[in-house]
């Protein structure tokens, strides 16, 4: 085991200041995911703070008629929310679609944003994977690539990213908040948040070293029919192959994001105003610089069909 220090913040902005004095620092939550790359040796932190002490576990109503959830709620109870099931419906399916019960116990909203990709090649430390060895080449190109993604990637790197709360969250507009080592706070839409691979992989996120996720706020509710459709290989316990999120309202337009395609949630809004068109003319627009390998060309049909099932759904709703 490699060895570590740890301690416990006292609040959001003392962690943030901790983790930026402290090189090799990790935030640790619930542990369902960085954990288990310790395990494996793939993340080596030196230093754990632990934030499950912080006050950051409520959700709340936001003086803009939305929702402010902390970044300590975790997943169960997220889901189960009254507020969430009424008037974000497509939240709370994309987090029952994800995981376990019990790891949707310990499992927190900002934990869910941050996860790394479960690509085989990024868990096999015997192969090459620029996202955990920057510069040593990626396994998945021109290796067996069938769970890739298919949009946004670049020569340096093919993963997906893994959260269903997350395609949710871009579905709905949601924004980040964070607290950074200088005290100061920040808002980052969903939008902006998660990075495409480009020539830097190993980085996720937009986030600054030490940079502390407080909340996800959610803006006013939209209406229409809320709906997340997940097609993966076993009917729980499994990432997706593809997902869809999606928002339709009565007259046919509405909001569209997909998950298991992209290294982040992938959503196009001017694919949108083909909705009432139907899923082919979206997805035509969707995925218009799509890049497939040979093993996953697949989910381009997959992706229509598993939208053309969402808008089907949404017409008898």
């Amino acid at each position: 085991m490699k060895p570590f220090t740890y301690e416990r913040a006292r609040s959001p902005a003392e962690a943030a200041a901790a983790a930026a004095r402290k090189p090799g620092a990790k935030f640790v939550a619930g542990g369902t995911n960085l954990l288990d790359l310790m395990k494996l040796e793939i993340e080596t932190p030196t230093h754990l703070i632990d934030v499950n002490g912080l006050p950051l576990d409520k959700i709340e109503a936001s003086r803009e008629g939305g929702l402010r959830i902390g970044a300590l709620v975790r997943n169960t109870d997220l889901s189960a929310d009254e507020r969430v099931r009424r008037d974000y419906g497509v939240l709370s399916r994309a987090l029952v679609a994800g995981a376990t019960g019990q790891l949707r116990n310990m499992a927190t909203t900002a934990g869910n944003l941050l996860q790394r990709t479960r690509c085989p090649y990024f868990y096999d430390t015997n192969m090459p994977c620029n996202k955990r060895m920057p510069g040593s080449g990626c396994g998945a190109i021109g290796g067996y690539s069938r769970q890739h993604a298919i949009v946004g990637v670049s020569e340096a790197c093919i993963a997906t990213h893994p959260s269903d709360m997350a395609v949710a969250l871009r579905v709905l507009d949601a924004t980040v908040e964070t607290i950074r080592p200088d005290g100061t706070a920040r808002k980052i839409p969903i939008a902006e948040f998660h990075r495409l691979p480009g020539d830097q992989p190993q980085i996720d996120t937009v986030l600054m070293a030490g940079e502390l996720i407080t909340a996800v706020t959610l803006p006013k509710p939209i209406g229409g029919v809320h709906l997340y459709h997940k097609v993966r290989d076993r009917a729980s316990f499994a990432f997706a192959l593809v997902s869809v999120a999606a928002i339709v309202q009565r007259d046919g337009t509405g909001r569209v994001a997909l998950g298991g395609v992209a290294h982040k949630p992938w959503r196009v809004e001017a694919a949108e105003a083909e909705m009432p068109r139907g899923a082919k003319a979206v997805v035509a627009r969707l995925l218009a610089d799509a890049k497939p390998t040979q093993d996953n060309a697949f989910k381009l049909k997959l992706v229509e069909r598993a939208l053309a099932a969402v808008l089907a759904e949404a017409k008898v709703a």
